[in-house]
């Protein structure tokens, strides 16, 4: 959990992380690298983006990100690229193996990596209090706005649906836990990867056979190997051609936990309503 305790408001304060380490600042970072796109993303909606000097390969949003230096992937980044950037602070995934070596070369390092909808409201509120960006509030209050929004536009008769949402080809599913699978449950669908799975489990595929989903979210990368996987031509989704396929821009927004989570949820409701009712055979 971060924790922020101000030692003097006007100068030094200390942050600890998700990873249980304690940084002091002496003030705000004005030079800031980020290796986690949700984190860049959060970071620009704070009104930060300005203080962006290096981002890893994957941050592209908002536009003016891809201009930045970027600085490898967020689990194994180029150390020297993000030392050479002389960053205030250098914002990580826990599961990143770079941070110790970061901070072996005189670097603070901050790891944070949401997960939850409540590790979003939580990240939210700290970076902005790290940032010194006071408008925290607005940015979840907008998420949720959106989010309320998407779930009204769902019909009646499409609400119900049994849910797949396949994260990456692995394949990887987005858990009852994650906040995919929160946004599902707003949604008013039903997510049949249950909640003791964890948020992101990697399944084996006749998990998904056997539980026989009405709906699948996929991305581009996973879509063209449905029909290939054994027994998955028998699922009434894949059977009944009731598959929403993501491209790669609109994958980006599903999969990050951060302010374009209302934009997510958009895209979960139109694609339930977009096959009307449930499947024919269907549990009510």
């Amino acid at each position: 959990m971060l924790l922020l305790s101000l030692l003097n408001p006007a100068q030094a304060y200390e942050v600890r992380d998700d990873a249980g380490r304690t940084t002091r600042f002496d003030a705000a970072p004005q030079r800031i690298v980020s290796l986690l796109p949700s984190l860049t993303e959060t970071v620009c909606e704070l009104g930060a983006c300005a203080r962006l000097v290096g981002v890893d390969r994957y941050s592209n949003w908002p536009a003016s990100v891809r201009a930045l230096p970027q600085v490898g992937g967020g689990l194994d980044p180029n150390i020297e690229a993000v030392v050479a950037l002389r960053p205030d602070v250098v914002l990580v995934a826990t599961s990143t193996r770079a941070a110790d070596r970061l901070r072996a070369l005189g670097l603070k390092v901050v790891a944070l990596e949401p997960k939850t909808g409540a590790d979003v409201r939580r990240v939210v509120h700290k970076l902005g209090q790290l940032l010194g960006a006071p408008d925290a509030g607005r940015v979840l209050r907008a998420i949720d706005a959106g989010v309320a929004a998407a779930a009204q536009s769902v019909p009646a008769g499409a609400r119900g649906q049994r849910v797949y949402f396949e994260v990456s080809p692995a394949p990887h599913a987005a858990g009852q836990s994650s906040f995919m699978g929160e946004l599902l449950a707003q949604l008013g669908l039903r997510n049949i990867v249950g909640p003791e799975f964890g948020p992101f489990p990697k399944l084996n595929p006749e998990a998904v056979v056997r539980a026989d989903p009405d709906l699948i979210m996929v991305g581009e990368a996973s879509a063209a190997a449905l029909r290939q996987r054994p027994g998955w031509q028998g699922i009434r989704a894949v059977r009944a051609q009731r598959v929403c396929v993501f491209d790669a821009i609109e994958r980006d927004v599903l999969i990050r936990p951060g302010p374009r989570m209302a934009e997510a949820a958009r895209w979960m409701a139109d694609c339930a309503a977009r096959f009307g009712t449930l499947a024919a055979g269907a549990a009510p």
